[in-house]
């Protein structure tokens, strides 16, 4: 299993969001890299979900449910999304602040590559987050 980290901003789509509707389609990917990593999502694979804008903050924990297809908004055909659903809320949500402060954190990639809305953690990266949220 791989695990990823994905950004929405919660006034667009907050992750009570996913957990109201019960999964979702992650798509409106246009970066590339960012892309690649949607493409090399797995069923079963575990994401870490941060409210970008405001918050600042992984809020909680999904799951691929479905892997890569055509992005239906991509009228290009192009992109790709995965469909993703909740798993569980954070017991306490991790601010981008402390994660920057962790040592354990300091090659994440979303906090190299800020600006990428899909992103690969590390093993070692999910437990240090997770235990920053008191799991």
């Amino acid at each position: 299993m791989a695990y990823w980290l994905v950004k929405s901003e919660p006034n667009k789509y907050a992750f009570s969001d996913l957990q109201r509707d019960g999964k979702t389609i992650w798509d409106g990917v246009r970066n590339n890299a960012a892309a690649l990593h949607l493409k090399a999502m797995r069923l079963g694979d575990e994401v870490l979900y941060y409210h970008s804008q405001e918050g600042l903050e992984v809020v909680g924990v999904a799951k691929v449910v479905k892997e890569s297809f055509l992005d239906p908004s991509d009228p290009a055909g192009r992109f790709v999304a995965v469909e993703l659903a909740p798993v569980r809320p954070l017991a306490r949500p991790v601010s981008l602040q402390a994660m920057k402060a962790n040592p354990a954190l300091s090659a994440l990639e979303m906090i190299r590559q800020g600006r990428l809305s899909v992103s690969p953690v590390r093993e070692a990266e999910w437990k240090a987050i997770l235990e920053m949220a008191g799991e």
